[in-house]
């Protein structure tokens, strides 16, 4: 199995760390006829395809990585010309399919999860507020087709410029959904303190409607700070899963894994399946409980992941819901 990560450069801090979760995946499998060759990317598109190229020429028959949107789709051609699987690390779902899956959080994951729990607790007309950015605008996008699946009003959604005051974004949201009927359920796609200040300026601009965060705002302890944010929910791992997988690795390697080590993990596992079974058909359809929860890989190079809600307390993150295995109602 290739194995193309970041091994020198600005990010060869996370290219161990994941380098090092894909070891502890391949160890877990005990199976010695399974192979890594890691090869490195340099943190280039020109890095990546020659890392692809390198590992095919030694017999890989599964590539796992690369890491970002530009690297995947370099490593992407000579995989594909191949005719050999690859798993990479990126969240962007425009360079799925073909025989690559992407594995990282996808702004449909997120929606997917974040709108079946607002339905569930009664929401019928969605508010979406956050940043103008490439995140934003996928998340938009992605939510409002998952509400005409649901047969659901498109949601009401207000992207702000970089450099906008949060606080009054948060006020100018509160007047649009007035104005426009009132939403029961809003969906902060920022993170940190633009989140905290944006929700400041709904509390203070009258009634706010239930509120809900992104996977960004996992592992932020100051998100319980913020008297406005109480009771909120957001997806994200389930923090037991997340630290079984953080003691595992720690045990192994003497310190603890970056955030992004997880998926390098999963790949490594799904992958090792592949070839202990003697070939390169990954194991599509097939759930299997990650190093965030539970994922099962699905045709066209998409991956269902189960992602908890949790809800913001005085005291930390509580999960208000578990993780559903993908293809389970609320996945």
């Amino acid at each position: 199995m290739g194995l193309l990560l970041p091994l020198t450069g600005r990010n060869a801090a996370l290219g161990h760390s994941m380098l090092n979760a894909a070891q502890l995946a391949l160890f877990e499998q005990t199976d010695p006829r399974v192979e890594f060759l890691p090869r490195d990317t340099r943190g280039t598109e020109a890095g990546a395809a020659d890392a692809a190229r390198a590992a095919l020429a030694e017999g890989a028959t599964v590539l796992i990585g690369p890491l970002t949107l530009g690297e995947t789709a370099a490593a992407a051609g000579p995989a594909r010309a191949a005719g050999v699987p690859m798993l990479s690390f990126t969240s962007d779902e425009g360079q799925a399919g073909q025989g690559v899956w992407v594995l990282g959080v996808t702004p449909t994951q997120v929606a997917r999860r974040l709108a079946s729990a607002a339905v569930a607790a009664g929401a019928r007309r969605i508010g979406l507020l956050g940043s103008d950015d490439e995140f934003g605008r996928r998340l938009a996008s992605a939510l409002g087709a998952v509400l005409a699946e649901a047969g659901l009003p498109a949601p009401l959604v207000m992207l702000v410029r970089t450099g906008s005051e949060p606080a009054q974004t948060g006020r100018d949201f509160a007047a649009r959904a007035t104005a426009g009927g009132g939403v029961d359920a809003l969906i902060l796609s920022q993170a940190g303190l633009a989140a905290r200040l944006a929700a400041q300026g709904l509390a203070g601009a009258g009634p706010t409607p239930r509120l809900y965060g992104t996977h960004l705002w996992s592992g932020d302890n100051q998100m319980a700070q913020e008297p406005a944010l109480l009771g909120a929910g957001f997806a994200g791992p389930d923090p037991a899963v997340r630290q079984a997988f953080d003691a595992r690795f720690q045990e192994a390697f003497g310190e603890r894994p970056a955030r992004l080590a997880g998926t390098a993990y999963d790949a490594a596992a799904l992958a090792a399946r592949a070839a202990r079974d003697g070939g390169r058909a990954l194991p599509v359809g097939e759930a299997f409980q990650g190093a965030d929860g539970p994922i099962r890989l699905l045709p066209q190079g998409f991956l269902g992941r189960g992602l908890a809600i949790l809800e913001i307390r005085r005291e930390g993150a509580v999960v208000r819901e578990p993780a559903p295995i993908p293809g389970a109602a609320g996945s």
